[in-house]
Order: C-alpha cells, then sequence, then structure tokens
C-alpha cells in the first residue's frame, strides 16, 4: 500500500471482501478482483491497483470462513458477483462508468460470466491463464459438484498432477464455454506459455477467433511469454514449479509450469553490508 491508501473490509450484502481507495476524493476508475481456486481473500494486488490510482476490490467466492457452505466449493454465484459489481457502481468514490474485471486462473470463469451473463458492463477485462467455461459449475455460476472428473488428469513420474486438459476446450461441456463473442468491452488475455495447470494458450485462440468471427478484434489484446507458467504474480512474490495441493484424503502436489527455472541464491558479502547474487541452483 502506498501512504495514503485506505483499507475498508467488505462484509455487506452477503459481500466478503476488502476495498482499496487511492488518497483524494476521486470519482476513480476501478478494478473487481478475483483470484483462483486456492480460494481466501488475497489482497495484495488490490493493494497495488489503489497504490496506482484505481480503487480496487477484492472478494472472496470460495475457501473463507465468512462464506456460506463448504469451503472447498464455490457455493456462490452469478448473483454474488453482480452484487459485488453494483457495490463498487454505488461506491461515492468510484467513476461507475469505468468498471474493470481482472481474475486469474479459475478467476477467469467468473470474470467471463460477468461480462456475458449477469447483464453489467465492465469497462474492461483482464484474463490470466484461465479458461472460458468450467465443468464444476451449475447454471448459476454456482458448483455442481465437489471435485472435477479426473479422467483428464495427468501425473508425473513423482505423482504431481496437472490439471491442463481439464480446460482443454474441446474438453469443456459445450453448456458451460461463454459467449465470448457477446462481449462488448476491451478483453487483454495474459498467456503463460509454460502453463501445467490451464491451457491457457489454446482458451486464448478460442476467445481471440470468437471475437474476429463477431467483428471485435480490435478489442482482444494478447500478452503472451514464453517461459512462464500459471502463476502470474505481482512483482517479486515467490513462485514454485509444484507445490501442495490438498492434503486429504491423500497429500496432492500440482504443477503450474513445464521448466524449472533457476533460483538464485544470496551470499553476504565479506566486510560489507549487502548481498549479492551468487549462484543459481
Amino acid at each position: 500500500m502506498a501512504p495514503g491508501v485506505r483499507r475498508i473490509e467488505i462484509r455487506q450484502n452477503n459481500i466478503v471482501g476488502t476495498l482499496f481507495l487511492p488518497p483524494g476524493p476521486g470519482p476513480f476508475p476501478a478494478m473487481l478482483d478475483l483470484w483462483g481456486m486456492v480460494g481466501g481473500l488475497l489482497e495484495y494486488r488490490s493493494a497495488l491497483f489503489a497504490s496506482r490510482g484505481f480503487a480496487s476490490l477484492s472478494v472472496a467466492y470460495m475457501g473463507h470462513k465468512d462464506l456460506p457452505g463448504p469451503q472447498h466449493i464455490m457455493s456462490v454465484g452469478d448473483s454474488y458477483f453482480k452484487s459485488a459489481f453494483q457495490l463498487l457502481q454505488d461506491h461515492c468514490q468510484v467513476d461507475a462508468d469505468r468498471i474493470g474485471v481482472i481474475g486469474l486462473s479459475y478467476g477467469v470463469v467468473p470474470t467471463l460470466r460477468i461480462a456475458t451473463t449477469i447483464g453489467f458492463k465492465p469497462s474492461c477485462l483482464i484474463c490470466i491463464n484461465g479458461a472460458v467455461g468450467s465443468p464444476l459449475l451449475d447454471e448459476d455460476g454456482k458448483s455442481k459438484m465437489f471435485e472435477s472428473d479426473q479422467k483428464h488428469w495427468e501425473f508425473d513420474d513423482r505423482g504431481y498432477v496437472s490439471f491442463r486438459n481439464v480446460s482443454l476446450p474441446d474438453n469443456l461441456p459445450p453448456e458451460s464455454k461463454r459467449k465470448v463473442e457477446n462481449i462488448t468491452c476491451p478483453l487483454m488475455y495474459i498467456v503463460g506459455e509454460d502453463d501445467l495447470c490451464t491451457a491457457s494458450t489454446e482458451n486464448a485462440d478460442v476467445i481471440e477467433e470468437a471475437l474476429r468471427s463477431a467483428g471485435k478484434s480490435h478489442q482482444f489484446t494478447r500478452l503472451s511469454y514464453p517461459g512462464a507458467g500459471h502463476l502470474i504474480e505481482p512483482p517479486y512474490t515467490p513462485c514454485s514449479r509444484a507445490s501442495l495441493w490438498k492434503t486429504k484424503p491423500e497429500k496432492l502436489f500440482t504443477l503450474w509450469e513445464v521448466t524449472p527455472h533457476p533460483t538464485l541464491l544470496l551470499k553476504k558479502m565479506p566486510g560489507r553490508g549487502s548481498w549479492s547474487l551468487w549462484k543459481p541452483i
């Protein structure tokens, strides 16, 4: 948070979130900030937005004690995201005509639902390594099952799982795919070409082709990064190639990227109060 940024906990209209406001009276452009299936309420991206002049509301939609239902499923649906968007629109320090939505990973699914189903018209969309639909959701955007069908899971020789094929457009139920050709605002899709968690390139291709066929190519921007994995995060965030996904009924590690990149060690410079890069491991 930059000096002067205000952090406001939100527990109203059943919304569980945190609103960050830049210094000054506004009105500010705003972002609705949606994270992935890891759940909980993550705030640092919204804090960065507010530090750069954007009001930002980060909302939890699964994996939080203040939400209804089991924490390991998405028990809120379209009406929840509608209320979150409306909360921003109604805020006296937000420019109601300049509200975007950003979604990472599974957060791309509600991001696209907001733009194609709910009836609001965001000013822009930013999708980071996510899919155009999900087999897990019913017609109201709530979880209809506890866990995805494992037929598309892929395991490496250590038993680590890649969920990439689950989100291949050809493997998604047709009724779950969003009609992205109906999107009326600019859409930026950010691709990690080394993504092992989501079929990001293929989903970006589907979105680009749908908008092209609808005469909306000018609304689509793709940022594609060779060697980047699934978790394209704010600067200075530690990332890893694999991490523990769950512990019950047994431990499961998930893969985020194909290529293990060198990690640099630090060593203390003799007789000096500074550190230097040492060697890759």
